[in-house]
C-alpha cells in the first residue's frame, strides 16, 4: 500500500468510502452486513487505514455498519471521516444533535476527520450564517479533540468554494472534490486544484472512477490505452491520473465488492504515475466522451430520499443517458417496459425536490420531462 503524510498522520492513499457498500437485493438503505464486515477486514489486512462515511450513505445505516466493523479494532489502527449533512438544509441549526448522534452510530469518542459536507450553491449562504453555528460548533469540538482534523467536501463553484474559504480558509486542513480525468475540465476540478493550493490545503478525492463510469470505456477508448500500458486495467487508469497529481493525499473509492476493493488494492500497491503523452491520450479521451450528452449523475441517491413519488433517479438518469449516448435505441425502452407506470420518468411531478439535494445540480425535472418526450416521439 502506498502511503502519505499528512501532518503528524500516515494515511493509505486509497480510501474505503462507504457510500457504495453491498447491499441486499438492490435495496440501497439494507446493507449486506456480512459482505460489507468481510470487505473491512480485507481492507485493514492489505493496509488500508482511512474510512469514510457520512450521515446520509446508505440511507443513514452507513454509519451504523462502519462503526460496527471497525469497532473490532483498536481505535489507533484505523482513521475514520464522516460529515455535517448540510446537502439537507433541514440539517442546519442541528449541528450538535446530529454529531452526537454520529459519535454513537460510530462508536468512537472522536473522528479522525470530519467535513462539512456538499459546499456548492444551494448551501453556502447557510454555512456561512453564524445564526446556525455550524463552524462554532465544529471548531470547538475540534478544540475539545473530538475532531482531530476538520475540513470540508465541495460540488460547488470554484467560486462557491472561494467564499467558503474566504470565511473559514485559516483553519481548514483538508477539502474533498470530485476528481477525476472526465471532470478534470468538465466539473473544473483543476481550477479546484489551484485554488486549494493557494491555500495550502491538501487534496481529498471523491469519485476517482465517477460512480463506476471510468471503470467501463468503449472498446476503441480501451484499445489506445491497452496499447499504452497492456498490464493496467481500465479502473486503474483513473487511479494512475491522480497519481500524477502532487496536491492528492488520499484517493477515496466506493467499492460495492470484493472483487473491486482486491482490485484496487493491487493498483496502489504500486506509484505509476502518467508520462506527458499517456496523460495527453488520457484527456483527449475525456474530451471525446464529454461530446456526448449525457448528465453528471453519480448516483449518490441523495434525491431518492426527497422524491414525493418514490422514483428511482439515478436508474432513470442512467436510462436517459443510455438513450441519449445511443441516440435512442431499444435498451432504455425495453427496461422501462418493466416499470410500472407510477415509477416511470412520465411520473415526475416537477416539484423539484430532488433538485434541491443534488451534489451535481442537475436539472432532474427537465430531463424525466424530455425523456418522457423523446419517449412518446419515438413510439409514434
Amino acid at each position: 500500500m502506498i502511503y502519505r503524510q499528512f501532518q503528524n498522520k500516515r494515511l493509505s492513499a486509497l480510501g474505503l468510502g462507504a457510500m457504495r457498500l453491498p447491499v441486499i437485493e438492490g435495496d440501497d438503505s439494507r446493507i449486506d452486513e456480512a459482505a460489507a464486515l468481510e470487505m473491512v477486514d480485507y481492507a485493514m489486512s492489505h493496509g488500508v487505514n482511512y474510512y469514510d462515511t457520512a450521515w446520509g450513505y446508505h440511507s443513514g445505516n452507513s454509519e451504523l455498519v462502519m462503526g460496527k466493523a471497525l469497532a473490532r479494532y483498536p481505535r489507533d489502527s484505523f482513521c475514520l471521516a464522516t460529515k455535517f449533512p448540510g446537502y439537507d438544509l433541514s440539517s442546519f441549526g442541528r449541528v450538535e444533535e446530529i454529531f452526537e448522534k454520529q459519535l454513537e452510530k460510530c462508536r468512537v469518542d472522536y473522528f479522525d476527520f470530519y467535513l462539512f459536507h456538499n459546499i456548492c450553491e444551494m448551501n453556502i449562504d447557510q454555512y456561512l450564517d453564524p445564526q446556525y453555528g455550524t463552524d462554532a460548533y465544529l471548531t470547538r469540538q475540534k478544540a475539545n479533540g473530538r475532531i482531530r482534523h476538520l475540513g470540508f467536501s465541495a460540488h460547488g463553484s470554484v467560486a462557491v468554494m472561494r467564499r467558503f474559504l474566504e470565511a473559514y480558509g485559516d483553519h481548514m486542513e483538508f477539502c474533498q472534490i470530485q476528481l477525476n480525468y472526465l471532470d478534470w475540465t468538465f466539473q473544473d476540478a483543476r481550477a479546484k486544484v489551484e485554488l486549494l493550493k493557494e491555500y495550502h490545503i491538501p487534496v481529498w478525492v471523491m469519485e476517482p472512477v465517477r460512480g463506476g463510469r471510468l471503470a467501463r470505456l468503449g472498446e476503441s477508448h480501451s484499445a489506445r490505452l491497452a496499447a499504452l500500458r497492456p498490464e493496467e486495467t481500465v479502473p486503474a487508469w483513473a487511479f494512475r491520473f491522480l497519481q500524477s497529481i502532487p496536491e492528492v493525499t488520499v484517493t477515496l473509492s466506493g467499492m460495492s465488492n470484493m472483487e473491486q476493493l482486491e482490485e484496487n488494492i493491487r493498483t496502489f500497491e504500486t506509484e505509476k504515475p502518467l508520462t506527458e503523452k499517456e496523460m495527453a491520450v488520457l484527456l483527449e479521451i475525456a474530451d471525446e466522451m464529454l461530446g456526448r450528452r449525457t448528465l453528471p449523475c453519480t448516483a449518490c441517491r441523495y434525491c431518492t430520499g426527497h422524491c414525493p413519488q418514490g422514483l428511482d433517479i439515478p436508474e432513470l438518469i442512467k436510462l436517459y443517458n443510455e438513450h441519449n449516448f445511443s441516440d435512442g435505441g431499444f435498451i432504455a425502452p425495453m427496461a422501462l417496459a418493466s416499470y410500472p407506470e407510477e415509477k416511470k420518468p412520465s411520473a415526475c411531478v416537477g416539484c423539484r425536490s430532488c433538485e434541491a439535494v443534488c451534489p451535481q445540480q442537475i436539472r432532474i425535472s427537465e430531463a424525466m420531462k424530455d425523456f418522457t418526450e423523446k419517449l412518446k416521439n419515438e413510439a409514434i
